[in-house]
């Protein structure tokens, strides 16, 4: 009789035993909270939802990615033609803001952000970028409550010397607000650079690095490889000239305008320099164009499923950005389309992605002689270009999505230890 009581308690050790392992092996719960579908990072919504680790719900908090939304930078209201929201659980955020969007702080204002987040109950978040009120307060309030943050920007401190008052104070800032996150997922060297500026210790920093659909872009490459020469011979460009290619926003700081007087002083009568977009700009570059059409073509705005056809069109992407540059993924879209890259030293991938030499180059920001050097270095002939292309293409294979998710769960697992140890595709 006298071991009944130890029975009794042994069954009870039992049943708390089964009761954490049952704990323990239940999928853990990542709330991700970002403006947007961002057509970068809805695949690896999408690869995280399919996990058996994990269950997953995107908060948007400007708008789903439905209708056709204004960008700032294109000055045009246009949406995607990719599926963006299936794949994955998401729900959009009442925004009350006056002026929605990304382009000011108060253009996410999401009252009830918290509320539905913590009705969801996550054991962890993901948050993309800080600049906006709702974001930001959803960083403070989850850390008050414990709730582990995993916190996602690109910034750097590329784009020239920080000085005076306005920097410090920013400084000051950052280095308050940094402490919430419990761990900060860096890009990129420049961008470890940053949060180590800003006094994040390298225990709360985990590389997570930007990616893209590889796959969308690298095949099928002769059938995209014979759409480009096509459009090339509609666009009057014959097989022996090398053709610049770039592509994005007409807005000061990629210096679209800048980019043409250099191509024009370098004087190379092979160069074609296209330059595919819209924005602020469009008027002057289309003008500038027209003055000398055997060296430029101006093409419009081109949505996502026409990209990898128009990397494709050139022999060289250029992204000659002054300021603001966080990352540029074009650059990881060109390379998965054999395309090297020629990038100025404010770009923030330029530490991680370009090999001088191998994958492209980079010139300095400041110093467009040093462009046109550099840029007759590189186009020596369109088979050294292939040959930089295939190089650039083997870089781009070892930076898809299902290394970010890789990196993504491995944080995960070293910020919640009770979350399941097994890695998989």
């Amino acid at each position: 009789m006298g071991a009944l009581p130890q029975l009794r308690q042994c069954g009870s050790c039992i049943v708390c035993m089964r009761k954490t392992s049952v704990t323990q092996s239940r999928a853990t719960r990542l709330a991700i909270i970002v403006s947007h579908p961002i057509q970068y990072y809805v695949p690896l919504y999408r690869r995280l939802a399919r996990r058996d680790d994990l269950e997953v719900n995107v908060f948007f908090t400007w708008h789903g990615g439905r209708q056709p939304t204004e960008d700032h930078g294109f000055k045009s209201r246009f949406q995607w033609d990719i599926p963006l929201v299936d794949g994955y659980e998401s729900e959009v955020v009442e925004n009350t803001s006056g002026a929605p969007g990304t382009h000011r702080f108060f253009g996410l204002r999401n009252p009830t952000l918290l509320p539905r987040v913590l009705d969801w109950r996550p054991d962890i978040v993901h948050v993309t970028g800080y600049a906006w009120h709702s974001h930001l307060a959803a960083i403070r309030e989850l850390s008050r409550r414990s709730i582990p943050v995993l916190f996602r920007g690109d910034s750097h401190l590329l784009d020239g010397p920080q000085r005076g008052l306005r920097w410090t104070a920013k400084r000051l800032a950052l280095r308050r607000i940094f402490k919430w996150p419990a761990a900060f997922l860096y890009v990129g060297r420049a961008n470890r650079a940053y949060y180590e500026a800003m006094g994040v210790p390298a225990s709360r920093l985990h590389y997570c690095p930007h990616s893209i659909e590889t796959d969308r872009f690298a095949a099928p490459s002769k059938e995209l490889d014979l759409r480009a020469a096509a459009w090339r011979q509609e666009l009057g460009i014959d097989d022996d000239r090398i053709v610049l290619l770039f592509a994005g926003k007409f807005e000061a700081k990629k210096r679209p305008l800048q980019l043409m007087q250099a191509v024009q002083r370098a004087a190379d009568s092979r160069v074609v320099l296209v330059m595919v977009g819209d924005g602020e700009f469009s008027h002057e570059v289309k003008h500038f164009a027209g003055t000398e059409p055997g060296r430029f073509r101006v093409i419009p705005f081109q949505n996502q499923s026409q990209m990898p056809v128009v990397y494709r069109l050139g022999d060289l992407l250029i992204l000659p950005s002054a300021y603001g540059e966080t990352w540029g993924l074009a650059v990881n879209e060109a390379f998965a389309c054999s395309r090297p890259a020629l990038v100025s030293d404010r770009v923030g991938c330029s530490l991680d992605l370009i090999k001088p030499g191998l994958s492209g180059d980079i010139f300095q920001a400041d110093n467009w002689n040093h462009f046109i050097e550099k840029l007759a270095a590189l186009t020596l002939s369109r088979q050294h270009l292939k040959s930089l292309g295939l190089r650039a293409r083997e870089i781009s294979l070892t930076n898809g999505i299902a290394e970010t998710e890789a990196s993504l769960v491995r944080t995960i697992q070293d910020t919640i230890p009770s979350h399941p140890r097994a890695i998989h595709g």
